[in-house]
Order: structure tokens, then C-alpha cells, then sequence
């Protein structure tokens, strides 16, 4: 059986670090040739916005673009639906290849046999 990885980022400039492993864990799985599925949530939906992710620095961290991108690449991006809803963001405005979804195809994708979800 094939593992998969989900992974759930709530945080964004609010709480840099904790936002910053979320995506280098997510890209380091990617790396290693692991199926991964990144959800943007919370402060965390402003990266699906093009350009946002280049705003966000944190000393001693790989650049949020170059992992968004290798996401982007090798992997699923996810823009939580209420989040999205919440800061008036539409499918139009997001960077191409992020999907907009809601708790339902959450909870069906964590569900799935071989997952192991992370939440940051």
C-alpha cells in the first residue's frame, strides 16, 4: 500500500515558524517522492493569492515560493472554501493549479486508506 501525506497549515505571517514547517514538510515529502496534499487554511489562505507567498521571509528558511511551487509541481493545493469565502478570495484570484475545496473533501481525503494527516 502507497502512504499519502496531508497536511493542514493554519498559520501564515501570524505565526511564521510554525507556517514555514508546514510547507518544508510538505516539500521534503514531495521530494522524497510521496503523494502530498497541502490545505491552506486560516491566515495560511493568503498564500493561494499570487505573489503572497514572496512577502512572507523568515530568517534561516527556504523561500516560501520555491516551496509553494515544488508543491505546486509534485503535489495538491487546497484553499479551504469558508477560508476563502472569509477573505473574499474567488477561484479567479488564486495562483493556477490551487483548487478551492470544502471539510467534506477534507475529511474524504484524510479518510483514505495509507493517509497520515499533519496539521500545523
Amino acid at each position: 500500500m502507497t502512504r499519502s501525506l496531508t497536511i493542514k497549515v493554519t498559520a501564515g505571517a501570524d505565526a511564521p515558524e510554525r507556517c514555514a514547517q508546514a510547507f518544508t514538510v510538505a516539500a521534503t515529502a514531495v521530494a522524497a517522492g510521496v503523494e502530498v496534499s497541502l490545505w491552506l487554511t486560516g491566515e495560511s489562505s493568503w498564500f493561494a493569492l499570487p505573489g503572497r507567498a514572496a512577502e512572507f521571509e523568515l530568517p534561516h528558511s527556504a523561500p516560501l515560493p520555491d516551496l509553494l511551487d515544488a508543491l505546486l509541481a509534485d503535489g495538491r493545493v487546497t484553499l479551504c472554501t469558508q477560508c476563502a469565502v472569509r477573505r473574499d478570495i474567488g477561484p479567479g484570484d488564486v495562483i493556477d493549479g490551487v483548487r478551492i475545496a470544502g471539510a467534506a473533501v477534507f475529511v474524504e481525503e484524510v479518510m483514505g486508506d495509507g493517509v497520515q494527516a499533519l496539521v500545523y
